[in-house]
């Protein structure tokens, strides 16, 4: 098993990636997540890793932290998730996103990802239900009942999972559901 790759990053070409171990080049398939997260072309670059062994084909999945491969060995275990569902799940939500949505049972915010229909965003949040790490269901920001009301009416009005985030670390932990919303509107039109 091949379970972290070092090397010179050789070729970025969306979802895949050509890393330079030491005269030996690996084709690395990635979610979205980590390729923004990757240095400049010629660096080095460390990636955990997962090899499916298939009869037809022999594929290494990297991530750049541990959080989301032990994620996407979860999502993988599901019967009808394969490897490319599973990244296209880690491209569209951070494990802290999907943590949250499985705790929070929302299958809404799983069929935003493309691929992913309602009978299938059920079964992936009956599947998940207390298997992703507890302390990623309620990250920093999104502790209280006010913060995800704020959170949940952002989404609502059209902006994306992480500038409602980021809106939310902005605001003051006590803060009431209807200020918490002004005040993130505010920041968020800056």
């Amino acid at each position: 098993m091949i379970g972290r790759l070092t090397g010179t990053l050789a070729e970025k070409s969306p979802p895949q990636l050509l890393i330079d171990c030491n005269g030996v080049g690996y084709e690395v398939d990635v979610p979205m997540s980590t390729f923004y997260n990757l240095p400049a072309l010629g660096e080095r670059v460390t990636l955990l890793t997962h090899l499916v062994v298939r009869e037809d084909a022999q594929l290494l999945y990297g991530f750049l932290t541990a959080a989301e491969r032990a994620t996407f060995r979860e999502l993988i275990k599901i019967a009808g998730i394969g490897p490319r569902t599973a990244l296209s799940v880690l491209s569209g939500l951070s494990v802290a996103e999907l943590a949250q949505a499985v705790a929070q049972q929302q299958a809404v915010r799983l069929t935003k990802v493309p691929g992913i229909g309602k009978k299938t965003a059920e079964r992936l949040l009956l599947e998940l239900k207390g298997k992703l790490a507890p302390d990623l269901a309620s990250p920093a920001g999104m502790a209280s009942d006010a913060q995800s009301d704020i959170s949940q009416a952002l989404v609502a009005l059209g902006y994306n999972e992480r500038e409602a985030t980021a809106a939310l670390k902005g605001l003051p932990p006590d803060v009431g559901v209807a200020d918490g919303i002004k005040l993130a509107l505010k920041a968020l039109s800056k």
